[in-house]
């Protein structure tokens, strides 16, 4: 059983399993990276490979390590962005801005100086990626993506709620190829 985040203890309610239906094989998510709205579709994508490899008993090694590498080469790019609704008017996010309220705000400010309408400024939904410079909406991105955050934040928690129990180790693993860039 997956581990609270921080825990050494499972939960109960985080869980993945296989699901057989007659001749029908499902690999099935609770609680999981997989069912939730704010991950991309790349830990979504990475996590569901990693089951399926544990679940059929196939090595991880060249599975994390490739996932890394096609990150960090720009192959996963598509998979890269963050979908996010945004549940208040813009101007109502005063004390803590989340990254999808940043890159929204950037947004509208390029639709204000290109005289277009402002698309967020009234809730809505953002699609958006992390840079260097910071979350920038995909239709107004300019800096290059930050793929240390990727990894760090989407691939590396995923993998850490897996191999520690198969005695893997998810940075001894891609040490090198991080380093390399």
């Amino acid at each position: 059983m997956p581990t609270i985040r921080g825990s050494e203890t499972g939960s109960k309610k985080r869980y993945a399993g296989l699901k057989y239906t007659g001749d029908d094989v499902q690999l099935v998510f609770k609680g999981l990276e997989t069912v939730r709205s704010d991950w991309t579709p790349l830990a979504k994508a990475f996590q569901t490979a990693l089951f399926l490899h544990v679940f059929a008993d196939q090595p991880l090694v060249n599975l994390v390590r490739d996932f890394v590498r096609q990150t960090l080469d720009g192959e996963r790019d598509e998979e890269l962005v963050y979908r996010k609704r945004l549940r208040r008017k813009l101007d109502q996010y005063v004390k803590i801005i989340p990254p999808q309220v940043r890159a929204a705000r950037q947004a509208d400010e390029q639709n204000r100086r290109q005289g277009k309408p402002l698309k967020y400024h009234n809730r809505g939904r953002i699609s958006y990626v992390m840079t260097v410079n910071g979350p920038e909406a995909i239709e107004y991105r300019v800096s290059p993506i930050d793929y240390q955050h990727y990894i760090q934040k989407q691939l590396k928690p995923v993998a850490d709620g897996v191999l520690p129990f198969i005695g893997l180790d998810f940075t001894t693993l891609v040490d090198d190829q991080i380093n390399l860039f």
